[in-house]
């Protein structure tokens, strides 16, 4: 970014930054993260931002929440060249970029009514990753295909 540019979002003292979010997607980032704005945490957005390796990319900004592992992989199934930044008065404590794993488990369930993993049964649901741009998931007990917005059905309020 250019120095006249100036910022487009102010740092914060502490929370979660995510950034190389793939562009237009921060919201349904939110969506899974169960962010709304209702909780009191002050979110910033910036979308379609320019980016010298992805063209264009989003961010959100979350102060005052650290996010969880769980949340972080959740993250990865719709960014998968995301990264999460955690900041500690002011400064980057940690940096880490997802991760979409080869297998799924018990994040999502399959979208199959009449798959094993739906019913009353003590199975974990498991996906495997058939590809990541656009996503596509089988899952491992019926093998039906899911892509993203199955998935963020699933996260709907």
């Amino acid at each position: 970014m250019r120095e006249e540019e100036g910022l487009r979002i102010q740092k914060i003292e502490n929370g979660t930054v995510i950034d190389h979010i793939t562009a237009g997607y921060a919201l349904d980032v939110l969506r899974i993260l169960n962010i709304d704005g209702k909780d009191g945490h002050v979110v910033s957005i910036a979308m379609n931002v320019r980016s010298g390796k992805m063209g264009k990319k989003d961010i959100v900004k979350i102060e005052n929440r650290e996010l969880r592992q769980q949340e972080v992989d959740k993250i990865a199934l719709l960014a998968p060249r995301a990264t999460i930044n955690i900041i500690r008065g002011y400064s980057v404590a940690q940096k880490t970029r997802v991760k979409l794993p080869e297998v799924i488990r018990d994040i999502i369930r399959c979208d199959n009514p009449v798959c094993i993993s739906n019913a009353k049964e003590p199975v974990e649901p498991k996906f495997y990753v058939v590809g990541t741009s656009p996503l596509l998931l089988r899952c491992h007990y019926c093998g039906r295909e899911m892509g993203r917005e199955e998935v963020l059905k699933q996260f709907s309020g």
